[in-house]
């Protein structure tokens, strides 16, 4: 390759150092620069120090994709998170990151944005750059992708979702018991109706936190006429607005006096609806999020929110994939992690 200079003259381009530079630089055979990037401990201080410096005099900087392409695999991880704009998979994945720099692994972040297609594509991407594990939220945690994947020799931890196959390892925390903690929570402090707020139901996490809050109201003697469902889109700030708004507008004789919210995002919609319109929270409304984000204890009214380990579950899958990347022999597991209920001023004044 070259370039030009400003007089015109083609000008070639400053190679990158080789393994054989270093060697040369340093008076020492190809084996031993091999040997310092790769046995160092063979190697004698001394003449370790020679090519270090001859590295560094050099500015070499070692193949890394070269060597991991020649032993077969490499030494990177990938997550693909459902959601990117949502705080609860930044915590997820700080917890992969946690474990992948422990084993001295690289890691990849991949945003679905809830779409098949986009996760599809993903996962084609990862297989062919040859990771060493995919830890995914994925979409349909049934979808025969995942199982086409693992099948191509890439093992795939399920991260917040469990699959009804086994086919592999899954972390996940009870969110049937977090909505039930939730609702629960409402009918004690004397509450009769409740809006369930939250969608699309194609997710799994939305029906099972929904299903909890159903056996929580039977489980205290009332209907499902109790239960008012009002469906969002996504779980995002401005959906719970939108919530927020379409709950204002009903008749107050049938207008739920507490709101259980799908996720933290829509919580935090729905009270900057009630701040706009002047609802007092939890006075006019109480409000349960899910998730327990750093913005739910951050916010003009504190949130009650059932709290997920979130850092907790990505250490943990990330970990399950390492075990079953070094053992042929591993059996699946799937961890199921128990949910808390954190209580503060959007349910009960003083919390």
């Amino acid at each position: 390759m070259t370039r030009t200079s400003t007089g015109g003259t083609a000008v070639p381009e400053p190679r990158a150092a080789g393994i054989k530079d270093v060697a040369a630089a340093a008076g020492v055979s190809l084996g031993t620069v091999s040997n310092v990037l790769n046995r160092p401990d063979r190697v004698s201080p001394r003449t370790r120090a020679k090519v270090e410096a001859a590295m560094a005099e050099l500015k070499f900087v070692r193949n890394e994709t070269a060597r991991q392409l020649r032993a077969g695999r490499s030494r990177i991880l990938a997550y693909v998170m459902l959601d990117g704009s949502n705080p609860f998979f930044a915590d997820v994945a700080a917890g992969v990151e946690d474990a992948a720099d422990e084993a001295d692994l690289s890691l990849f972040l991949c945003n679905s944005a809830n779409r098949a297609e986009r996760e599809r594509d993903y996962l084609s991407r990862l297989e062919q750059q040859r990771v060493q594990g995919i830890l995914i939220t994925p979409v349909d945690p049934d979808s025969p992708v995942l199982a086409e994947t693992a099948a191509h020799g890439i093992p795939v931890v399920i991260v917040d979702r469990t699959g009804q196959s086994g086919d592999h390892c899954s972390v996940a925390v009870d969110d049937v018991l977090g909505g039930h903690l939730a609702v629960q929570h409402l009918l004690e402090l004397g509450h009769e109706r409740v809006a369930f707020i939250g969608g699309p139901d194609t997710l799994g996490q939305v029906r099972d936190r929904r299903e909890g809050a159903v056996r929580a109201l039977q489980e205290a003697g009332r209907g499902p006429e109790n239960l008012v469902d009002l469906t969002t889109s996504a779980l995002t700030v401005a959906e719970g607005r939108t919530a927020g708004q379409r709950l204002a507008g009903l008749p107050a004789s049938t207008r739920p006096t507490a709101a259980f919210c799908a996720n933290d995002l829509l919580a935090l919609g729905l009270l900057q609806t009630c701040v706009s319109l002047r609802l007092q929270v939890p006075g006019d409304l109480a409000i349960v999020g899910y998730d327990d984000i750093d913005f739910a204890a951050a916010a003009a009214v504190p949130l009650t929110s059932v709290r997920q380990p979130r850092r907790q579950l990505g250490r943990t899958a990330a970990e399950l994939l390492l075990q079953e990347t070094a053992d042929p022999r591993h059996r699946h597991q799937q961890v199921v992690f128990t949910p808390e209920l954190v209580v503060r001023a959007s349910t009960r004044y003083g919390a």
